[in-house]
């Protein structure tokens, strides 16, 4: 991992972009951490890193956490019926 300040990132921006595809690099102003450039490889990666920062995904993964300590769990038979077509419902 890589530490740079602000100015270095800003007086190098392209070479700090290529050097983040060996690993993350953190920006700092002075000498403190206010920033991560991170080096991504496709789409998929780039989705996962936002979601994994998404104040409603965490809160929803939280929420979920809580109800598993809590015992509310459903089985996994309970689970799949959810996605079953109802009986005399047609599509």
């Amino acid at each position: 991992m890589k530490i740079a300040s602000v100015a270095e990132v800003k007086s190098q921006f392209s070479a700090f972009l290529k050097a983040s595809e060996g690993g993350p690099i953190v920006v700092t102003r002075n000498g403190r951490p206010i920033a991560v450039i991170v080096g991504v490889q496709d789409e998929d990666e780039i989705e996962r890193l936002l979601m994994a920062y998404s104040p409603r995904v965490r809160a929803i993964l939280e929420h979920s956490r809580q109800q598993f300590q809590d015992g509310q769990t459903l089985s996994e038979e309970e689970f799949w019926s959810q996605f079953e077509p109802k009986k005399g419902k047609r599509g």
